[in-house]
């Protein structure tokens, strides 16, 4: 039975530098607090969100126009009985030219229907990439904090 780690794409009307300089402005669509560089190979960065999500980034990888790896190095998800679940886990973003604009495709290796945080981790990532970094790209302003 082959593991399906959660994975989207959304393709807009920008270059794939405009595409990986928008993955890379990191505060410009993921919520919560970010502390850290998030445009370098080797850089660790922490993200916060209240007291439900920790996580540590090192950038793996880091091509420009092309694709950016982050390792989760460190986790703590508060709201699932294994709290280290990402820990060990890549999250990916491949850039590549599509139909006249650019695709980007989201991976999170690891984040499999198998683990409890499946369900919300999943649904998390979808709106952040979907809609706030798809906003961030097609207006100029994505929606990283949407009403709680």
């Amino acid at each position: 039975m082959e593991t399906k780690n959660f994975t989207t794409s959304i393709t807009v009307d920008r270059s794939p530098d405009e595409v990986f300089a928008a993955v890379n402005d990191v505060r410009g669509w993921w919520s919560g607090e970010i502390d850290g560089k998030t445009d370098q190979l080797g850089a660790e960065f922490t993200y916060r969100y209240k007291d439900a999500h920790r996580t540590t980034q090192r950038i793996t990888e880091f091509v420009p126009g092309k694709k950016v790896v982050w390792r989760v190095v460190d986790s703590e998800i508060n709201f699932v009985k294994d709290k280290t679940e990402w820990t060990g886990t890549d999250i990916v973003f491949e850039i590549g030219e599509k139909d006249g604009g650019t695709e980007l495709r989201f991976t999170h290796v690891g984040l499999v229907p198998t683990i409890q945080c499946y369900g919300n981790c999943s649904g998390a990532w979808g709106y952040y990439i979907n809609e706030s970094l798809k906003g961030l790209l097609t207006t100029g302003k994505g929606a990283p904090n949407p009403e709680e």
